[in-house]
């Protein structure tokens, strides 16, 4: 008899081992009969937004972020990155300014953003080479990036362009 009460218990103890599962979190979990001794407990982050402007055109890239109600968390253009006036537009400067630009709002807890992208205005202008690479270094710098969108203006008619009827001579 005592050896069948020892097979018993050891079957046990063996049952209950197979039936917990280990979980990312290190906590253990029971199958059987639906008793769970542990639930992993996720932790949710506060969410703290700000705005960035990325104002990119052909000759430079600015990257402005701002709390909601509008002040200045950090401004830093492609000139203040490279000393080469003709790298500024690039989209290597640009996410090199993005990145310095995203440092100091982190500092202050912010890890969500609204993104604001604005360009030249007029039919042939459009958005600069650095504004898309701006706003990836963004998110890979551990922003949640919320909402994007490009506000910039477009012309609808308006006053007459300089030039004359055949154009600017050179």
């Amino acid at each position: 008899m005592a050896k069948e009460e020892t097979k018993t218990k050891v079957n046990e103890e063996e049952i209950k081992s197979e039936d917990k599962v280990a979980l990312k979190d290190n906590s253990t979990e029971v199958k059987s009969d639906n008793i769970r001794e542990e639930k992993p407990v996720r932790e949710i982050k506060e969410e703290k937004a700000a705005i960035a402007y990325i104002n990119s055109t052909s000759n430079n890239t600015f990257v402005h972020i701002t709390d909601l109600s509008g002040n200045t968390i950090s401004r830093i253009s492609g000139g203040m990155v490279t000393k080469h006036s003709r790298l500024k537009a690039d989209p290597t400067i640009a996410m090199f300014a993005a990145k310095k630009a995203a440092e100091r709002a982190k500092d202050l807890g912010i890890n969500a953003l609204y993104v604001r992208i604005k360009g030249k205005t007029g039919a042939e202008f459009g958005v600069g080479p650095g504004a898309h690479s701006a706003v990836k270094s963004l998110e890979k710098e551990g922003f949640k990036i919320i909402n994007v969108l490009d506000t910039t203006r477009v012309a609808r008619g308006g006053p007459k362009k300089k030039g004359g009827r055949r154009g600017r001579r050179v």
